[in-house]
């Protein structure tokens, strides 16, 4: 039942169009079957007509075989008996040419050929007979030797019929073997248009049924799955205009219907997401101030309670220093994500040399962690971008600071930059526990922190959302990429300067 393009066209009007496209049909497919009996007819025609040549080209050449005996006859015995039929056959000769022309037009060839046949009779008749009965020389040699030229010319010509005839036959055989084929066809078609136009009335019967009965059971079934809670259901909207007004208006109500629903759910998650995230946070903050107020609190008591040389009471009071420093980024991180959300963020518009930034950001945080060395590696200063140098070291600072606590083993923490094509590029490199691909998605996400928690690992899920807003708002952006085992490379692209 899925939705598809509403006809506007009505009931009515569908079941006239379709009558009058199935009457065009019928009327075609008789219109087909008229012209391919034609077809058969003028075949039929064609091959009797051939038939008629052959017989008109026999008859012809016996005339033929009458004036040359009649000739020879008389050449022979000086008889006038033999002239009769010779006469008669010349008298004849004339309207049988005709004929014999008339029906060879409608093959070229054949027709050259007849014309060529009727010249030589002729050419015969005058240069030969004619001659011959005329002749009334006592030289019998020198007639017999006209007679034995003329019976030459009456050989070739009785060659051409024979050459005719055969070809009349060929084309007779032809034709007949496609008359034959035509009229099969034209029967095949009889048939076939018979058969298709019962076909066609019964799918329009089908047709008008479907038309009106199918859009209405649809919509009746699709009622009572709305009823039933499924508002995903879409009748289809091809039925005739007045059914497909019903399926149009069915469809309108229940996408109110979903969208309603699917807006109370999405609400309804939000709420939920929001409890968790509350609940994730309560938990975050009351573990991640839990440690450095305890810090604080337990030496300063051990301080109040206890007298300790200036040296151990100098060491307490620098620890107490770096809980309470501790304590003071995490606010500070909190700050920012409010301020951030709130669009109370502001990027400061100064110079800033990304180079001297990261080398001192890496002298800072190599005094952290004896177990790991921080390389920089620059490849040519000033690297200069335009933007607040406090938000920007606190980026490259918490990038930093990742890679030490994410690679609790130890080994190298490799700080590059470089600049080229109008923009800064700085990448930290870690050799620690990677990212897991499942949860690489989620790693800018506030509060994430993937398996951290349970490896020990503080941190409140926040660096890098804060980071991440800190960078696009100074035009750039920031990414990484990992591998579970391999270590992790963050980078972050700024928009140089050329001040």
């Amino acid at each position: 039942m899925s939705g598809s393009t509403r006809s506007t066209v009505s009931l009515r009007d569908r079941m006239l169009l379709a009558s009058v496209a199935l009457a065009a049909i019928v009327v075609g497919v008789f219109v087909a079957t008229i012209l391919a009996v034609s077809a058969a007819r003028t075949a039929t025609k064609q091959e009797a007509r051939s038939k008629n040549l052959s017989v008109q080209a026999l008859r012809l050449e016996k005339l033929l075989l009458t004036v040359e005996n009649g000739v020879r006859g008389y050449a022979f015995t000086r008889d006038p008996r033999f002239l009769a039929p010779y006469n008669e056959a010349k008298v004849q000769l004339p309207a049988q040419k005709k004929i014999f022309r008339s029906l060879a037009e409608d093959q070229r060839l054949q027709a050259q050929r007849a014309k060529e046949i009727n010249e030589n009779i002729g050419i015969y008749i005058q240069t030969f007979a004619n001659p011959v009965v005329l002749l009334f020389s006592s030289r019998r040699a020198a007639q017999l030797a006209y007679v034995s030229e003329g019976r030459r010319q009456a050989a070739d010509i009785h060659g051409q019929f024979a050459q005719f005839i055969q070809a009349e036959n060929t084309l007779s055989m032809d034709r007949e073997r496609a008359a034959d084929a035509k009229s099969r066809h034209a029967m095949e078609l009889g048939v076939v248009g018979l058969t298709g136009s019962a076909i066609l009335i019964l799918l329009f019967a089908i047709y008008l049924a479907r038309g009106i009965a199918r859009p209405v059971t649809e919509a009746a079934e699709g009622a009572g799955l709305v009823a039933a809670g499924d508002l995903s259901i879409r009748l289809s909207q091809k039925g005739p205009g007045e059914v497909g007004e019903l399926t149009k208006s069915f469809n309108e109500m229940a996408e109110r219907l979903e969208a309603t629903h699917n807006e109370l759910e999405e609400q309804n998650a939000q709420l939920r997401e929001s409890e968790r995230l509350k609940s994730d946070l309560v938990n975050t903050v009351s573990h991640e101030l839990r440690t450095p107020l305890s810090g604080v609190l337990g030496f300063t008591k051990l301080l109040l309670s206890r007298e300790f040389d200036s040296e151990t009471r100098r060491h307490y009071l620098g620890i107490v220093d770096a809980q309470a420093r501790r304590l003071s980024d995490l606010l500070d991180d909190f700050l920012d994500v409010r301020r951030i959300e709130e669009g109370r963020f502001e990027r400061a518009r100064e110079l800033v040399d990304m180079a001297t930034l990261l080398r001192e950001e890496a002298q800072l945080y190599s005094q952290q962690s004896p177990k790991h060395e921080v390389a920089v590696e620059i490849d040519r200063a000033p690297l200069a971008v335009i933007g607040n140098p406090d938000r920007l070291r606190q980026v490259i600072g918490n990038l930093i600071s990742n890679a030490i606590k994410y690679s609790p083993q130890g080994g190298v923490v490799s700080v590059t930059a470089d600049g080229e094509n109008g923009s800064v590029r700085v990448e930290v490199h870690d050799e620690g526990m990677g990212i897991p691909l499942s949860q690489q998605p989620q790693i800018f996400t506030k509060f994430f922190r993937g398996d951290a928690a349970a490896s020990g690992i503080t941190g409140t899920g926040l660096g890098l959302a804060v980071s991440r807003d800190i960078v696009e708002s100074h035009g750039g952006r920031i990414g990484f990429r990992s591998a579970e085992g391999k270590g992790t490379t963050f980078f972050v692209e700024l928009p140089g300067s050329t001040e």
